[in-house]
C-alpha cells in the first residue's frame, strides 16, 4: 500500500470514480464529453494518478449521482491525527470510526504511523461496501456499520456489552496473531495496547453473564501484549503483562489460561538465561488444578525440553520432546475455540520447529539444519518476522557443524538484518549478535564475515 496520505486518497477516489461511472454505464469518453474534460486524464484519475479540481469533481459527482462522495474523497488527505476516543482505540488500523450522528469515517493507517481519514455518510459507506468499491484498500475482515454501532453503544454504556462485542475483540485478536508473523512487535504494540485499555474499561463495569468471558478476553490481550514486549526485547515489561494476564485469568476462573501463562513465563525466563526457573515454571503448568488440556501439557513439555537443553541435559530434553509429541499425536483433540489463540495452531509441525532449537543447543546442529531448511522453504513469503527468526537460527546452526559454512552463515545474517529492522524483533537481533560473535572469533578475515559485522554495527 502507498505510504503517502495523498496517494492513498487519490487511490480511493479512483476506485470510487470507476465504480460510479460503471454503475452509470458511461465510457470514459462519454463522461469526458459530459463534464468537458479530457478522457485520458479521467483515466489517470481512475488509476489514482491524478485529482481534478473541486469544481470538476463536483460536476462529475452530479453526473454520476455519487451523492457528494466523490467530493469527500477528493478532499480526504488530512494531516495525521491521534485518535482520542475509546471507539477509535478499539478498532483495528484501516477500519471504521463512527463519529457524531450519521458521520462515518474510513481510516487507513500507514505503516509509518500516519493516517488518512475520509468522512462520508452511512448511506455512502453502504454504497461503497455493497459494491466492493473499497475492497482493494480496506483489510480483509472489515466489519459492518451495524457492528460498529454495537461497539459504539458498548463503549458508551459498558453494561450493554454482550457476547457479540466480546466475539469482536476475540476475532480481532486472532487477526493480530496472524499479523504478528508478518509485522512483528514494532507495528502492532500500539494498537493492541489501545484495545486492551478499552477492554479493561469495559471489564470494570461489566456484569454477569458477560463479566467472566470479558475478563477472559482481557487476559488474552494482556498475554499478547506480553508476547509483543518479549519479542521487542523488553523482558521486564513482558513479565509484567504476563503477571497482569494471570491475575485476570484467575479472576475469570480460567485455569487453562493460568497454566498457559506459566509456560509463557518459562519462555521469558529462557530468554533471560534463567534455565532453572524456566524448568520450574514449565513443570508447574501441568500441576495447575482443573484438568489441564493435553495440548497445554504438550506445550509445557516442549518448553521444559528447551529449558533442559539450555542446562545441557540432552536426556531430559529428549524425554520431554517425546512426551510433547505423544500428547499431540494421541490425546490432543480439538483446542478450545475460546482458549489461547496460539493453541489453535499448535501441532506436531510447530513442535518439530521448536525441537530444532533444542537440537542445536544440545549439539545436534545437523538435525536442526534439516528442520530449519524445510520449514523456511514452506513459509509463505509474507511471514517476514517468522522467516527472519528461523533464518537467523539456521545461520547459527550452519557454523556449529563439523564442517561449518561461515560464508553461508554471514550471507543469511545479512538477509536477516533487514527483517530485524522492519519487524523490531529482538529475537532475530539476539540470534544475529550471537552469530556475529562466533564469526568474528573464528573467521574474522573472511570477507562475508566482515561485511556482516559492519552491517550489524551500523544497523
Amino acid at each position: 500500500m502507498e505510504t503517502d496520505p495523498r496517494a492513498v486518497a487519490m487511490r480511493m477516489f479512483g476506485i470510487a470514480l470507476c465504480h460510479f461511472r460503471t454503475l452509470a454505464d458511461l465510457s470514459l469518453r462519454e463522461l469526458g464529453r459530459r463534464c468537458h474534460y479530457d478522457y485520458s486524464r479521467l483515466s489517470r484519475m481512475e488509476n489514482g494518478e491524478h485529482l481534478g479540481d473541486e469544481v470538476l469533481v463536483g460536476t462529475i459527482d452530479q453526473i454520476l449521482h455519487a451523492g457528494g462522495l466523490l467530493q469527500a474523497l477528493c478532499s480526504a488527505a488530512q494531516p495525521p491525527s491521534v485518535a482520542t476516543d475509546p471507539l477509535a482505540a478499539a478498532l483495528p488500523a484501516g477500519m471504521l470510526h463512527v463519529g457524531v450522528g450519521n458521520s462515518v469515517i474510513v481510516e487507513i493507517r500507514m505503516l509509518d504511523g500516519r493516517s488518512v481519514r475520509v468522512s462520508m455518510s452511512r448511506r455512502q459507506l453502504g454504497q461503497m461496501l455493497t459494491a466492493g468499491a473499497l475492497r482493494d484498500i480496506l483489510p480483509a475482515g472489515v466489519f459492518s456499520v451495524d457492528e460498529a454501532d454495537r461497539l459504539t453503544q458498548a463503549i458508551a454504556h459498558p453494561r450493554r456489552v454482550d457476547q457479540q462485542v466480546i466475539e469482536y475483540f476475540r476475532r480481532l485478536l486472532v487477526e493480530h496473531y496472524i499479523a504478528d508473523k508478518m509485522l512483528g512487535p514494532r507495528q502492532l504494540l500500539g494498537p493492541v495496547m489501545s484495545q486492551l485499555t478499552v477492554l479493561d474499561t469495559l471489564c470494570k463495569q461489566a456484569r454477569p453473564p458477560v463479566a467472566k468471558p470479558l475478563l477472559r478476553t482481557l487476559s488474552q490481550y494482556a498475554e499478547f501484549v506480553g508476547w509483543l514486549q518479549q519479542d521487542g526485547g523488553d523482558l521486564h515489561a513482558a513479565m509484567h503483562w504476563s503477571d497482569r494476564a494471570t491475575q485476570w485469568a484467575e479472576a475469570a476462573v480460567d485455569y487453562q489460561m493460568v497454566a498457559y501463562l506459566l509456560i509463557r513465563k518459562s519462555n521469558i525466563a529462557c530468554l533471560a538465561d534463567d534455565a532453572t526457573t524456566a524448568v520450574d515454571l514449565a513443570s508447574a503448568a501441568r500441576d495447575v488444578p482443573g484438568g489441564i488440556e493435553p495440548r497445554i501439557c504438550a506445550l509445557a513439555a516442549q518448553q521444559e525440553a528447551r529449558s533442559w537443553a539450555m542446562i545441557g541435559d540432552a536426556d531430559h530434553c529428549r524425554r520431554q520432546l517425546d512426551t510433547a509429541a505423544e500428547l499431540l499425536r494421541v490425546r490432543s483433540g480439538e483446542p478450545d475455540p475460546a482458549g489461547p489463540v496460539y493453541l489453535q495452531h499448535y501441532d506436531l509441525d510447530i513442535l518439530e520447529e521448536q525441537a530444532a532449537t533444542c537440537y542445536r543447543t544440545v549439539g545436534r546442529p545437523q538435525d536442526a539444519i534439516s528442520i530449519f531448511e524445510r520449514k523456511i522453504a514452506a513459509l509463505p513469503a509474507s511471514l517476514h518476522r517468522d522467516r527472519g527468526h528461523q533464518m537467523a537460527k539456521l545461520a547459527n546452526a550452519v557454523i556449529a557443524t563439523r564442517q561449518p559454512e561461515p560464508e553461508r552463515a554471514a550471507q543469511l545474517g545479512l538477509v536477516c538484518l533487514d527483517l530485524a529492522r522492519h519487524t523490531g524483533s529482538a529475537r532475530i537481533s539476539k540470534e544475529l549478535h550471537t552469530l556475529d560473535v562466533a564469526l568474528m572469533a573464528r573467521w574474522p578475515d573472511q570477507p562475508d564475515t566482515r561485511a556482516f559485522h559492519d552491517a550489524l554495527a551500523t544497523s
